[in-house]
């Protein structure tokens, strides 16, 4: 309950989780069908770059600060483009002053027929996620511990959705929590798209994590990391990924093109690295 999302705001956590959730968003719209997007742990949804809360870690320098306005690769660039075309909508006068959360992200990207389902479990930033999509009939937004809504709200009514699972792992147990939750989740709703995030940071139990996610015999399990600097010297973050289960068949390919580019822009140190791998699936 005392994590805030302002302090870590558009950090390089973010760009990767956001551009894929992009990208996730971008395939599900390859069909004319609605889909709903599940947030578990939504946040507030828009984030003030120049709070003082914002200003006191400049995270979001080592991030969305690096990427926005520098030359990419074409493909590259193509690939981003739903992603940094939002953040640049939310700063029309240039410069970093918003950062859309990923409920934001998402919404800024639907078409009439898309549907957001997001929960937060603290009262305060509820209330100003209720307040900032207040009067939007495309957007539900509910006070409730994230983790409950893998049980509770799944499946969703149109049968075709991307679950978002991106807690602050301010708990012990989050890693095995993520993964008896996706266990949970996936006897529901066996066909949606699980897009799982996670930190990486001297010991953490990632090797653990990966096998408890290979021993669920989910079919299709795809891995992306990003780490920005060695874990030797910090005991803070130096990385994160994400698990997609049921990701589009594209994505792996998308992630090869990305990664390297993704190292490369936002490395703050000679120790960064990157790899996508199926944790289960397609070799």
């Amino acid at each position: 309950m005392n994590y805030r999302h302002i302090y870590h705001a558009g950090n390089f956590a973010d760009v990767l989780k956001h551009a894929v959730l992009a990208r996730l968003v971008r395939y599900a719209q390859n069909k004319e069908a609605a889909f709903r997007l599940l947030d578990t742990h939504a946040g507030i949804g828009l984030y003030d770059l120049g709070s003082e809360e914002a200003q006191k870690t400049g995270e979001w320098q080592e991030g969305i600060g690096k990427l926005i306005d520098t030359d990419l690769p074409p493909k590259v660039a193509e690939l981003l483009a739903p992603y940094l075309d939002a953040v640049r909508a939310l700063n029309p006068e240039g410069g970093m002053r918003l950062y859309p959360g990923s409920p934001k992200l998402a919404r800024m990207l639907f078409r009439p027929q898309d549907r957001l389902s997001a929960m937060e479990l603290h009262p305060d930033d509820c209330g100003a996620l209720q307040r900032l999509f207040e009067g939007d009939y495309q957007v539900r937004v509910t006070l409730l511990d994230g983790w409950l809504a893998l049980g509770a709200h799944l499946p969703p009514k149109e049968k075709r959705g991307i679950v978002l699972v991106d807690p602050p792992f301010e708990a012990g147990n989050d890693y095995e929590r993520m993964v008896d939750s996706l266990a949970r989740a996936y006897r529901r709703f066996s066909g949606g798209t699980y897009c799982l995030w996670y930190p990486m940071k001297k010991g953490a139990p990632i090797t653990d994590f990966h096998e408890a996610l290979k021993a669920l015999e989910i079919p299709k399990m795809l891995c992306a990391e990003l780490t920005v600097k060695s874990d030797r010297e910090t005991t803070g973050l130096n990385g994160s990924g994400l698990v997609i289960v049921n990701p589009p068949y594209v994505l792996k390919d998308e992630l090869h093109a990305l990664l390297p580019v993704l190292k490369e822009k936002l490395a703050q140190d000679r120790y960064a690295s990157q790899r996508a791998f199926w944790l289960r699936g397609e070799e």
